[in-house]
């Protein structure tokens, strides 16, 4: 400042010159930024984060479409839509170890591009046999008194299912094995792009379904599928120009040791603290006796029965390892988080519907949800970086009960329809008059469907549209106003909520997961800890099945939320675990 004060009495060649430098500075410093910002974007992380992004695109776009796709073809029921989530469910379920196996024995550059290719020539293909039948429906009912018709939606399931396990199979690669490697097993690198990849999920989970919704309502079905064909097929080129070069330019990524050595260390590491050095040299040359015997019988076997076995013994062998993870509570406890209906899914919309609520009001809803779950991976590389990720943990799971706390009250709040007379056929008739009365009353907050209340939560689909695992009825009766809204005020209001504890703890576990399993194990654990949430995915739509009404749902509420409270019950316990761990060897 004093410089610039004397400048005039020197004729001003102080300030000229100051000038030359600031601009030599700027000019150095817009380099540096540039070269920066190009260094950015031709690095490992940038390409896998658009990589994901067009991949999650892609996944979020054709798990919508093909729902859709499935309704309409089966006469606007929603049978085929059923079976093709039982099947894929299925599928994970027990091939999940499988999969996970198969990733940790190949090299990583083949995992994934054998993943991609699979899964997008999988959509593409599934996408031309729908615009077929499609466009040629009626001619394909009459051929083979209409089993051509039924081929044609085995086909469709089969090819959908196939590429739902090579997207497991690429995310298990990618975001359970890739980052890992390209972070350097730096904690603080890695939870920043779990992180990002996670907001770039919330992202395409709201953005991708609408925007294909839009093509298939502003044009067709059949426009639909071949926009999926031209996505999927300009998304594989993209994705395997991305993945490669990742692979080139991080060496590590091309290094593997071998399975059967570093599950030996993992092995020794796990049971460490276990006193067995005397028993070890017998057991040693017992394993060895009985691994020749069990050998012969297996070779005496004919190739299929082996092979049959083999299989078998994989799956064993992949529980097993998932059982003996240090994390193993802390997997289950996410596992059981799957285990609910309070979230945006066809079942709590459908119920909303069932409450007054408008179909623009529910996608706002949707939309601050997707906002409060962003806030969720804001909130975890703070806590994470300030009370370590085990506390981190503890907070997110204690954040996600609370505010759950909140759906428990709107069970009981006014304007809830429960009516627990309807699960209670053998009661007196007395107290049968007497329930009846108050449900008479309470029944009275229930939105009617069809002229009734009585109607399960998901009923024709000729009475429904389908956008983002949204359910929007076309006959509920828009005059019919609830008598109270605080119910469902305080239903959405937990939901909303819940999601910045439930997605900052969901990337806890998966950061524990990350760090704790060995990297010749990441494959198959993460596969087992895939078909255990597809195993509790289904509880909650057996739930659904057995108390199908809308004056059922708050007791769904109630079995929701305790077990969320079992899960994370668990993971305290593994918390407690680790502590106590780790203050030992100190």
């Amino acid at each position: 400042m004093s410089r610039r004060a004397d400048a005039p009495q020197c004729g001003g060649v102080v300030v000229e010159f100051e000038s030359d430098e600031i601009r030599d500075a700027r000019k150095k410093k817009a380099r540096s930024m540039t070269g920066s910002a190009l260094f950015y974007l031709r690095g490992p992380k940038f390409l896998i984060y658009v990589s994901g992004a067009l991949s999650m695109w892609g996944d979020r776009m054709w798990h919508f479409a093909i729902s859709v796709f499935l309704i309409e073809l089966y006469g606007r029921n929603l049978l085929l839509t059923a079976v093709f989530g039982l099947v894929v469910a299925g599928s994970v379920l027990l091939l999940g170890a499988l999969i996970g196996d198969w990733v940790d024995r190949n090299p990583r550059n083949k995992v994934a591009h054998a993943s991609l290719f699979i899964q997008n020539i999988s959509v593409t293909v599934c996408s031309i046999v729908l615009m077929l039948v499609f466009l040629y429906k009626q001619r394909i009912e009459q051929i083979w008194d209409g089993w051509l018709t039924v081929v044609c939606y085995t086909v469709v399931i089969v090819l959908a299912d196939v590429a739902n396990l090579a997207s497991t199979a690429l995310t298990i690669a990618i975001q359970r094995d890739w980052i890992v490697v390209i972070t350097g097993y730096n904690r603080g690198h890695l939870a920043g792009m779990n992180a990002t990849m996670r907001r770039i999920d919330q992202v395409t989970n709201i953005l991708a379904p609408l925007a294909v919704g839009q093509v298939m309502t502003l044009a067709s079905n059949v426009v639909g599928c071949g926009f999926i064909l031209g996505w999927n097929l300009v998304s594989l080129i993209v994705e395997f120009f991305f993945l490669s070069r990742v692979y080139r330019i991080v060496p590590a990524l091309s290094i593997k040791p071998p399975v059967e050595e570093e599950a030996q260390v993992c092995q020794q590491r796990i049971e460490g603290g276990r006193a067995q050095d005397e028993a070890q040299p017998a057991a040693l040359a017992e394993g060895n006796c009985n691994a020749s015997l069990h050998l012969k019988e297996i070779t005496s076997l004919p190739l299929c029965f082996r092979r049959f076995r083999w299989l078998v013994s994989t799956c064993k062998d992949g529980w097993k390892a998932y059982y003996r993870q240090p994390v193993f509570l802390a997997g289950m406890g996410l596992a059981f988080l799957y285990t609910t209906v309070l979230g945006f899914d066809c079942i709590t919309t459908g119920y909303a519907y069932t409450q007054g609520i408008s179909g623009s009001l529910l996608s706002l809803l949707m939309g601050v949800s997707a906002i409060t779950g962003l806030l969720g991976t804001v909130m975890f590389t703070r806590l994470r970086k300030t009370y370590g990720l085990v506390n981190t943990g503890i907070i997110s799971s204690c954040i996600h009960l609370g505010c759950l706390l909140l759906c428990v009250c709107s069970v009981f709040a006014p304007g809830s329809p429960m009516d627990l007379s309807l699960l209670i056929p053998y009661i007196t008739s007395n107290s049968s008059a007497e329930l009846g009365g108050m449900a008479g009353k309470r029944q009275k907050h229930t939105y009617p469907l069809m002229g009734g209340s009585n109607q399960p939560l998901l009923p024709d689909r000729s009475s429904i549209h389908w956008t983002n695992n949204t359910v929007l009825f076309d006959n509920v009766p828009s005059g019919t106003v609830p008598e109270s809204y605080i119910s469902i005020i305080l239903l959405f209001l937990g939901v909303i909520t819940a999601r910045i504890g439930l997605w900052s703890f969901d990337l806890t576990v998966t950061q524990l997961l990350q760090e704790s399993i060995c990297e010749s194990e990441r494959g198959v654990v993460n596969g087992v800890q895939s078909s255990m949430n597809y195993l509790m995915d289904l509880l909650h739509f057996i739930m659904v099945i057995s108390a199908p009404q809308p004056q059922h749902f708050g007791i769904l509420v109630i079995i929701s939320v305790l077990f969320i409270t079992t899960g994370h019950t668990m993971y305290f316990l593994y918390a407690h675990k680790a502590k106590r761990k780790r203050r030992l060897d100190t």
